[in-house]
């Protein structure tokens, strides 16, 4: 199924790809299109993980949200829709919050690279600080919500970041633990269109977009790598 795939990359490269675990946490509007992404594009080994149960309001930007799936966990919804697009696909579901208590049902696993697409603070600085000890390769991704620009979107180290009062906080609270902010997160360097409401807007085109960019740059550093 990956023969058009093949012809651009190579079989060694799709091996490499096939070869590599990938943990995914969240699953929503930005992460929901990593993993999209991912198992289009011939990963096969994926650990996702996510707490959440599919909401109506999830309908206008994650690509898991549909009449079918609301109430349904949305990693079992999410193994679902994988298995219907490759079969082959091997998938771990941890229907859990992630937090300092059971941040070991995460690590248990052998992951090779690690997406951050959660929403909580507290649980990205676990993240950041559990991948960069234990020497995983990561990309966290920060703010999408109250933007409409998706031509703003970017890759580039925390330190480099604008615009983004997620970062902006990420960035405050790392450097209290001593780590430099220096690993590489997906921003946006679009101003915040202020709504005068704390529950954030969201235009579909740009978590998603935010997702398949975060998605590329996983695919491209793993075919790059020297193994």
């Amino acid at each position: 199924m990956f023969e058009r795939l093949e012809k651009i990359f190579g079989p060694d490269n799709l091996n490499k790809l096939q070869g590599k675990t990938i943990a995914v946490i969240g699953v929503g509007g930005v992460g929901g299109y990593v993993v999209e992404t991912l198992i289009r594009n011939s990963v096969k080994n994926l650990i996702i993980v996510d707490g959440d149960v599919v909401d109506i309001t999830n309908k206008n930007r994650q690509i898991i949200a549909t009449d079918d799936t609301i109430s349904k966990s949305k990693v079992e919804a999410f193994k679902e829709r994988i298995k219907s697009i490759n079969n082959e696909c091997n998938v771990i579901c941890l229907n859990i919050f992630l937090n300092n208590s059971n941040i070991n049902e995460l690590f248990k696993y052998d992951i090779d690279y690690m997406v951050d697409a959660c929403d909580t603070v507290s649980t990205k600085i676990i993240l950041i600080k559990e991948c960069l000890n234990r020497n995983i390769k990561f990309i966290s991704s920060m703010g999408t919500g109250n933007k409409i620009d998706p031509k703003k979107l970017e890759i580039v180290p925390l330190n480099k970041t604008c615009y983004d009062p997620l970062a902006r906080v990420i960035r405050q609270e790392i450097r209290k633990l001593n780590i430099k902010d220096n690993f590489p997160v997906l921003s946006s360097s679009e101003e915040i269109i202020k709504t005068g409401i704390r529950v954030p807007a969201s235009y579909s085109v740009v978590p998603n977009i935010a997702g398949i960019l975060i998605a590329d740059y996983i695919i491209k550093d793993i075919i790059k790598s020297e193994d």
